[in-house]
């Protein structure tokens, strides 16, 4: 469904007339139209089918390159999102890290990606937004488990109330195998090390 730019360029005057602003002032006459543009950009993954890139698929035992398959979990990790909290419509941004444990079928890197970008292009809350990947991947990829987490900055702690700038959350969703602590201890591990790692280098470039 995209969204009504028309719409939200007459809300946008109206919010701005509502704050006490003046929409006609010069740094304030082409914020509606900006933000028509902003949100046909955020929230252009309500009512897009976030299954759709996992229909593609690659078979294990008839691919083209077998003897290169993984015989344990593929991870995809740091991969950057934003969204926007349904709450107080404030962003949330960071990274998802994503594993599976192939079946027979295989699926590009990048479509898992895509899932991620469709599902946080609409109103969310991080844990749902964790627990529909999850779901995507374990309903539509033949799959024996799945393991999605997320670690984002939320607008609404940083920016308001408390605002706390350092302040992060982290979320887990599991599925099949991975929903038993235990068999997800090494992909956490795995997960720690980058960001580990990643924080190490900023350190070493201030």
């Amino acid at each position: 469904m995209a969204v009504d730019g028309a719409r939200v360029e007459r809300l946008t005057r109206e919010l701005l007339e509502a704050i006490g602003e003046d929409p006609e002032r010069p740094g304030l006459r082409q914020t509606p139209a900006r933000m028509a543009e902003l949100y046909a950009e955020f929230f252009a993954g309500v009512g897009e089918d976030a299954a759709a890139p996992l229909a593609r698929t690659i078979s294990v035992t008839r691919g083209p390159a077998p003897e290169t398959l993984p015989s344990g979990a593929v991870l995809l990790r740091d991969i950057r999102f934003r969204s926007v909290c349904e709450h107080h419509l404030l962003p949330f941004a960071g990274h998802a890290h994503i594993a599976y444990l192939p079946g027979e079928q295989v699926v590009g890197l990048g479509a898992l990606v895509r899932v991620v970008e469709i599902l946080a292009a609409r109103p969310q809350v991080q844990e749902r937004l964790g627990e529909q990947i999850a779901d995507s991947i374990a309903e539509h990829l033949d799959t024996r488990g799945v393991l999605v987490v997320l670690d984002a900055s939320h607008g609404c702690v940083t920016m308001r109330g408390g605002r706390q700038s350092e302040a992060s959350t982290l979320t887990i969703a599991a599925r099949g195998e991975y929903s038993e602590p235990v068999a997800r201890q090494e992909i956490i591990a795995l997960i720690s090390a980058g960001s580990v790692s990643a924080a190490s280098t900023v350190r070493a470039q201030r």
